[in-house]
């Protein structure tokens, strides 16, 4: 066996920042936290190269004592904790001891700090944890720590990091995050010489939402509030109307605290079932406040989770704040920052249509597949043309075209230039008949002697999620003359813009349109333009957990596009389109849908003719 040895001290505090500092949003994350601890009511945050290469966080707190600068670098060496006593009922943001430490033991640290009414303040330099220099200095009150090329000596976590936007994305949500917690402190957030975004501190919860997340977002929040005797619950929730596409617009604070808990999740969206469609997700900014004791901040290294001594209180407290937003949703109780003289300047543009665009849009055309028309108050859109000759100008180039092929007497009969891949012929399936539709969703089909029922959607949906996954896949694509913009959360714009190669793979070309929003140029030609940011939205889900997608993750995706490129259930399709499905479906080529659902569905002459009191 080994022999057990100590570790040596270097080596154990390496492993400790390991545990804390995951990235350069992590050491922003515990310096704010220190910051908001200090009771500062201004702090700034800069950074330069996704913060890998610098960090400077400054605020006007309390500041730090002379005697007490170097032992504020020692590991477990806290002002927040005193006793094992307080761990019972942690009223601060940071209490481990640990951030400091770990910070320099992985970078190079300058401190400036002066407490409150001292008339001079003190420098620090550390370099890898070890004291460099440390003298007296003339500076203002509170501190200012600057973090230099993080993780310099110890490359193997270096490696890791993502690019500089994506680590400046995660950057500026966590500040935000920490920014929404406290509306009474104003936070600004510069990222390479220029200011990001900047709150007014002026203690109320909306100016602080409409600062950050702008006037599109404000504008679709419901007041919710709800208390009783331990808990009491006040913020906003979004209307049904502004639901997104994913949970990323989802805020829940706890005693100031921003955390992240599938307790408070599940109580919001329950309140909000049977009001949005699958796939939809409200938003909210959400302040909890209880006893200290009735919370557990102690189960998390980074403190984002926490554990609640009664999760029903808790539960109910958010399920019935948000109820109560709904039900008074009917007296047009809305949050309107501009209208409350908050004096923040209009960050949001447009005014109906899609997203901040300012543009209204309709897509026109025989289920999909027709002309397609796009109008703005600028004008321009999609170039307009019949259906036939979208339909001959378009299908031979589509792998997925299921128009292009005619029936007669069983028997198919393919058109010029039209890949006949697929026919009954080649498939030897030649002996159905297309009876009609019914209910604008389902195909009757008379074959083999029975009765099929065939789910055009799930049908079409399969053949396009079949498509997507083959090897040398060409999306057809339409090009939009007026862009759509979409905004998501700066976490969503990093991941979209980190695939935009995989998604022009998919018939999307995006490009940047500021820190939170992308402009859509191209879309696939069967996906609507409502449909744009929706389809966005989901394929960021899928990314979300980061890295290179996985093949489960990229089948998520190709879901996701077959679902919204496929026909739609309740709109009509033309005879010829009935039947090229069915002869698909009746060929093998789609057994079910994607999700798993039957495609089809056989009721036997036996079965009727038992109905009917034939046998």
């Amino acid at each position: 066996m080994p022999k057990i040895l100590e570790l040596d001290q270097h080596v154990a505090d390496l492993i400790a920042a390991g545990e804390v500092v995951e990235r350069p949003a992590s050491v922003v994350k515990e310096l704010v936290e220190n910051s908001i601890d200090a009771g500062a009511k201004v702090i700034t945050v800069e950074i330069t190269a996704g913060g890998m290469t610098y960090i400077r966080v400054t605020d006007n707190g309390c500041g730090i004592a002379p005697e007490d600068v170097t032992t504020a670098f020692l590991r477990h060496a806290t002002s927040k904790l005193s006793g094992a006593e307080g761990l019972e009922a942690i009223g601060t943001l940071g209490f481990r001891g640990e951030a400091l430490a770990a910070i320099a033991a992985v970078s190079r640290i300058e401190l400036l700090t002066r407490e409150r009414g001292a008339r001079e303040g003190v420098s620090l330099s550390l370099v890898a944890g070890a004291i460099a220099d440390i003298s007296p200095a003339g500076c203002p009150e509170g501190t200012t720590i600057i973090v230099r090329d993080l993780f310099f000596n110890t490359p193997a976590r270096k490696k890791f990091a993502k690019s500089d936007r994506a680590e400046s994305s995660a950057i500026a949500v966590t500040i935000l995050r920490c920014a929404l917690s406290r509306p009474d402190v104003s936070v600004r957030y510069i990222r390479d010489g220029k200011a990001e975004f900047h709150t007014p501190g002026d203690s109320r919860a909306d100016s602080c939402i409409y600062s950050l997340l702008g006037r599109d977002f404000s504008a679709g929040l419901l007041p919710a509030e709800s208390s009783d005797e331990t808990v009491s619950v006040t913020g906003f929730v979004s209307s049904p109307a502004a639901a997104r596409g994913n949970r990323s617009f989802q805020f829940f604070f706890v005693n100031g605290r921003p955390i992240i808990s599938r307790t408070l999740q599940a109580a919001l969206e329950q309140a909000f079932a049977n009001k949005l469609p699958s796939g939809r997700f409200p938003s909210c900014a959400l302040y909890i406040t209880t006893g200290h004791g009735n919370v557990d901040v102690n189960v998390h290294p980074a403190k984002t989770e926490v554990k609640f001594i009664s999760d029903k209180q808790v539960f109910d407290g958010v399920y019935y704040a948000a109820l109560g937003a709904l039900n008074a949703l009917g007296s047009g109780a809305t949050l309107r920052t501009e209208d409350q003289g908050s004096g923040i300047r209009d960050q949001g543009s447009g005014d109906g249509g899609y997203e901040g665009t300012g543009v209204k849009g309709q897509v026109l055309g025989d289920g999909g597949y027709g002309s397609t028309a796009f109008s703005g108050k600028q004008g321009g859109g999609f170039k307009s043309m019949p259906a036939d000759e979208f339909r001959t100008k378009y299908d031979s180039n589509s792998q997925l075209s299921i128009h292009n092929s005619k029936f007669s007497s069983g028997r198919a009969v393919s058109e010029p230039g039209v890949n006949s891949q697929y026919s009954p012929l080649n498939s030897q399936v030649n002996d159905f008949r297309v009876i009609g539709e019914a209910l604008k969703t389902y195909i009757i089909t008379e074959y083999q002697g029975s009765v099929w029922f065939i789910d055009k959607h799930a049908a079409h949906e399969r053949l396009h999620f079949d498509a997507l996954r083959k090897n040398g896949y060409e999306p057809m694509s339409q090009t939009l003359i007026t862009p759509v913009i979409c905004r998501h959360s700066r976490e969503d714009i990093a991941l979209i813009l980190e695939n935009t190669d995989m998604l022009e793979g998919l018939g999307f070309t995006v490009d940047s349109f500021g820190d939170d929003a992308v402009a859509v140029r191209r879309i696939p030609a069967d996906i609507d333009i409502a449909d744009a940011e929706p389809v966005l939205s989901d394929i960021c889900a899928a990314l979300s957990i980061g890295g290179t997608p996985t093949p489960a993750q990229r089948d998520g995706i190709y879901k996701t596009i077959a679902c919204k490129a496929a026909i739609k259930a309740g709109k009509s399709s033309d005879f010829r389109e009935l039947e090229t499905l069915a002869a698909r479906v009746f060929s093998g080529e789609a057994a079910e849908c994607p999700h798993g659902r039957p495609v089809a569905f056989e009721i036997t002459k036996h079965t009727l003719d038992k109905g009917f009191k034939r046998v």
